[in-house]
């Protein structure tokens, strides 16, 4: 498949009832793009539309490939698509053993690499041993994985995700996410991914597209979303950024890790991830403070020099929101005005960021 940076999503749809999804959006045909949003914001009909398992007004163009276009009188159902679709149960042939299901998915694929891809997505996923088993005798989690090896073995040119964790117990999902994460760096299919858990976009989201009763509330890299002042979006109420680095080092003694984000180190508490291993962190804006000058004999671990770049005064009239760029990576601080007039910050004001290793939330 041709190389194409971006696709392109108009959609309208009104149901009775009230219901209206009206969104415009264009996303990175590469890495996952999350589709995110409260309960009855419009996420699953906005991915049922893309797929064209239910039919709104516009045009629908995933990376080299025309879906619809209402214009041009064009709409390929659902099977012309060349999509691997996930839903929210595994909806596996219950008669069929999961090589089975796997093999029911290939003989329907017009791709000539799909046994191929059924080979990769069954070393990807782990369930070689599985295979010769009944769904019935299958845990959510190994019911759900080769569920997604089924979608994979069709060679798609877009993988969709219908909130495939949110049938799974936690330790079903912990379990699952890493998949996820492999099938993403190795395979390299786009995936579009309908979740409302902060715990699944903090791990698995490159872009993000947030949904608010229908309509668009914001679109972009996770980072640039997640950091964005004017139209701050927060995930299970809260503010904050997400960092990504990999484990460069181990301390034993303190049972510490160090991450390295991109062109900083930071300190974290030891989860039992390893030296290489990658991880996410949540930073919330409630847990970053900021110093005028560099903080000295502190027990605070991670102290990074930044310039304040945005200030927004919250609705409150108690706090501002502050965004700050440390190196490249954005901050979010909510601090009080008292603070704000005392420290005299304003844009352009060179900061020290601070915010202790145990407030980091380790996804």
């Amino acid at each position: 498949m041709e190389s194409i940076s971006t696709s392109e999503v108009n959609l309208f749809l009104e149901r009775k009832g009230g219901f209206k999804l009206d969104c415009s959006v264009k996303f990175p045909t590469e890495g996952i793009t999350v589709v995110f949003g409260e309960s009855g914001s419009g996420k699953t009909t906005f991915l049922r539309c893309v797929a064209g398992l239910e039919r709104a007004h516009g045009y629908v163009h995933v990376g080299n490939e025309l879906w619809q276009d209402d214009k041009k009188n064009i709409f390929l159902p659902t099977w012309q698509r060349q999509l691997g679709y996930v839903f929210q149960e595994s909806s596996l042939f219950p008669h069929l053993s999961a090589l089975k299901n796997l093999e029911f998915a290939i003989k329907r694929s017009k791709s000539p690499n799909s046994k191929e891809r059924m080979e990769t997505a069954i070393e990807l996923l782990g369930i070689r041993t599985l295979l010769n088993r009944m769904p019935s005798q299958l845990s959510g989690g190994e019911r759900q994985r080769v569920a997604i090896a089924r979608a994979v073995a069709t060679d798609p040119h877009v993988m969709l995700f219908d909130e495939p964790l949110a049938s799974l117990d936690f330790a079903r999902k912990v379990e699952i996410l890493p998949w996820l994460v492999k099938l993403k760096e190795e395979l390299k299919i786009p995936m579009l991914y309908v979740t409302h858990s902060t715990n699944e976009v903090v791990k698995l989201a490159d872009h993000i597209i947030v949904l608010e009763k229908g309509l668009l509330k914001a679109s972009g890299s996770l980072q640039s979303v997640l950091s964005n002042v004017d139209l701050p979006v927060k995930l299970e109420g809260k503010l904050g950024v997400v960092l990504r680095g990999k484990v460069i080092n181990k301390d034993a003694r303190w049972n510490l890790l160090t991450v390295r984000i991109e062109k900083f180190d930071i300190t974290v508490p030891d989860g039992g991830e390893g030296v290489g291993d990658s991880v996410s962190l949540q930073v919330l804006a409630k847990d970053v403070s900021i110093a005028a000058a560099k903080p000295e004999s502190t027990s605070i671990l991670n102290i990074l020099p930044g310039i304040v770049t945005q200030i927004r005064q919250e609705d409150n009239h108690i706090d501002s929101l502050v965004q700050i760029d440390c190196n490249g990576q954005k901050f979010l601080s909510l601090v009080t005005n008292k603070s704000l007039n005392s420290l005299c910050l304003q844009e352009g004001s060179n900061v020290w960021v601070q915010f202790k290793s145990m407030s980091l939330s380790s996804q």
